[in-house]
């Protein structure tokens, strides 16, 4: 085995298992929140789905690559091969699609009362299990397709396939291949089209609320440290990061549909870019939880307490 392909493997490896336990206990600091009772937001319940889809993603998008990587490439079956290929395609898409619902729903979240988003923001909470539910099912359905592109490599009989390491993917005909990943990628493109306009709503509804906020308080530190704030920019970092991570992945995914350049250094490295989305996601988020878990302590000690909100 090259030394390249080692450190590949354990970097893969490395951040499949810290994005696996970060997701982890992520999702732990959520349900823990649920039992305490607390009154979470609209946003976090796609952040929910957002852990669960990233979570998809690694086991069975980083871990195979990990193995392949670290030079194991005929360690799963033609059958394991799709199932693998397709659980991580859901997984993939769903993360793109709950990022992108995450920043559309915090736009009208923090979108003032008054504004043209009013009754969007009243409506909001009770569409947002919808279309969580919408989005589960068009990625189960798109992604159909994606078990009758891939085989393992045991196959010899293949030629002009992509070589994933583990397993083979792309098809002989050019035009069946082209429209496979016109197919695939249109929700990609849908979501890569409405994050910029929320993330530029919320960048535009925070100037103007900083604005007036300085024109009737003068400069004061009091907007920098509100929830909503704190909440905001965390969505942006979030939304940066996929956009960046995405398009370097893009480029290099275009680079590759063509069979004649198999480079699995290539190869590995736009699956790296993938999974450093899924691995770093969760410790971005780490801060929102942190701030719910404050405020829902007070509410706990509150409740019991009463003393405790005319001490604050």
């Amino acid at each position: 085995m090259a030394s390249g392909d080692l450190m590949m493997g354990m970097i893969f490896l490395t951040l499949t298992v810290v994005g696996i336990l970060g997701n982890f206990c992520l999702l732990s600091s959520y349900l823990c929140l649920d039992f305490s009772g607390c009154r979470l937001r609209c946003t976090d319940l796609i952040i929910k789905h957002l852990i669960v889809a990233n979570s998809l993603f690694l086991l069975f998008r980083g871990i195979p690559q990990s193995m392949a990587a670290l030079g194991f490439r005929h360690f799963i079956s033609d059958l394991g091969c799709k199932l693998v290929f397709y659980v991580h395609r859901v997984g993939r898409g769903m993360s793109f699609s709950s990022t992108c619902l995450l920043s559309v729903f915090q736009a009208i979240t923090i979108s003032p009362r008054d504004s043209r988003w009013a009754e969007l923001k009243v409506k909001a909470p009770r569409y947002t299990g919808t279309c969580v539910f919408l989005c589960w099912i068009l990625h189960l359905l798109v992604n159909i397709i994606v078990p009758m592109c891939v085989t393992h490599n045991g196959n010899n009989n293949i030629t002009k396939r992509r070589d994933f390491g583990y397993c083979s993917g792309g098809n002989d005909e050019r035009t069946v291949y082209v429209i496979n990943v016109a197919l695939l990628s249109l929700p990609d493109v849908l979501c890569l089209g409405i994050m910029p306009w929320a993330s530029g709503s919320m960048v535009l509804i925070l100037y103007r609320h900083k604005q007036r906020f300085q024109h009737l308080h003068g400069n004061s530190p009091s907007l920098r440290s509100s929830p909503e704030s704190r909440a905001t920019n965390t969505v942006l970092l979030l939304v940066s990061t996929f956009v960046s991570l995405y398009t370097l992945s893009f480029s290099m995914h275009v680079y590759l549909g063509d069979p004649q350049n198999p480079s699995q250094f290539l190869v590995h490295l736009s699956a790296l870019t993938n999974v450093c989305f899924s691995a770093l996601s969760p410790f971005i988020l780490m801060s929102r939880v942190v701030n719910i878990s404050r405020l829902c302590f007070v509410w706990i000690r509150s409740r019991t307490s009463p003393s405790v909100l005319r001490n604050m």
